[in-house]
C-alpha cells in the first residue's frame, strides 16, 4: 500500500463519480480484462465517455493496463492491439462510512511513523494529517450548506440541520472514542475543520461540544456569517 494517504484521498476521490464508479465495479467483477468497447456496452456508455473514466481510474492506480489483440491474428493487416483494463490489486480506503476504523487506524500508524522519524508529538502529526484528509475530500465538494452535509453524509456523519448550526447525531469513530476520547475527538475537530475547509462553506466553524447522543463535534454558523 502507498504509505501517502492523499494518494488515497485522491482514488476515493475518483470513485465518487457515478460513472466512473460503475465502470470500476464492472472491471472488477470480471477475471478477464475488459475493453472499452465491452464496458462501454454493457453500461449503455458512449465509447468515448467509458474511456475517459477507464483512463482516469488507471491514472489513479486503480485498474491496470495491457494491450492484447483480441482477434488472436498477429502480423501485418491484424489491426492495433486493443486497450484493455483489468482490477489492480491496490487497496484503498474506498467509502469512508464502512471504513472509518480502518481509516482511524491509518491515520493513527502514520502519526506514529511520522513521529519516530521526526521527533514531532504524534497528536500533532495525528491532527495535521486528519485536517489534510477532510481538506482534499471537501474539496470536492462545493461551498454550499448542502454540500457540506452530502459530503459529511459520505464521510460516515449523521448531519442535522438545527437552526443556525448542524449537530452530529453519530459519531464513525464512537467505539475508538470511548476508550481514547482526547486524541479521537481531537482528530475528527480536525478532520471536520478540514472538510469545512475543503468546501469552502462560508461562515461555518467547527468545534468541540460533547453531548450525550451526539458527535463531539459540532458546526456551528459565524457570527459575521448571513442568517441560513
Amino acid at each position: 500500500m502507498d504509505p501517502d494517504p492523499h494518494s488515497d484521498i485522491s482514488a476515493v476521490s475518483a470513485l465518487e463519480e457515478p460513472a466512473r464508479r460503475r465502470l470500476y465495479d464492472y472491471v472488477r467483477a470480471h477475471h478477464d480484462p475488459i475493453s472499452r468497447d465491452e464496458a462501454a456496452e454493457a453500461l449503455g456508455m458512449a465509447r468515448p465517455t467509458a474511456a475517459f473514466h477507464l483512463d482516469k481510474l488507471a491514472d489513479e492506480g486503480l485498474l491496470t493496463v495491457e494491450f492484447a489483440r483480441r482477434s488472436g491474428r498477429s502480423g501485418p493487416g491484424a489491426g492495433r492491439p486493443s486497450k484493455l483494463y483489468r482490477r489492480s490489486d491496490r487497496q484503498v480506503v474506498v467509502q469512508l462510512p464502512e471504513r472509518s476504523y480502518e481509516l482511524a487506524g491509518q491515520l493513527l500508524a502514520q502519526a506514529i511513523d511520522d513521529s519516530e522519524r521526526t521527533g514531532e508529538p504524534p497528536r500533532t502529526i495525528l491532527g495535521r494529517r486528519a485536517r489534510d484528509l477532510g481538506r482534499a475530500v471537501g474539496t470536492e465538494a462545493g461551498p454550499s450548506d448542502a454540500d457540506l452535509l452530502a459530503t459529511l453524509e459520505r464521510c460516515g456523519y449523521e448531519p442535522r440541520d438545527e437552526g443556525r448550526d448542524i449537530v452530529l447525531a453519530n459519531c464513525p469513530f464512537h467505539t475508538l472514542a470511548k476508550a481514547h476520547t482526547d486524541m479521537v475527538c481531537g482528530m475528527n475537530l480536525e478532520l471536520i475543520e478540514g472538510l469545512i475547509d475543503g468546501t469552502g462553506c462560508a461562515g461555518r466553524a467547527a468545534r468541540l461540544a460533547p453531548a450525550d447522543g451526539y458527535c463531539c463535534v459540532r458546526i456551528e454558523t459565524t457570527p459575521a456569517a448571513p442568517d441560513r
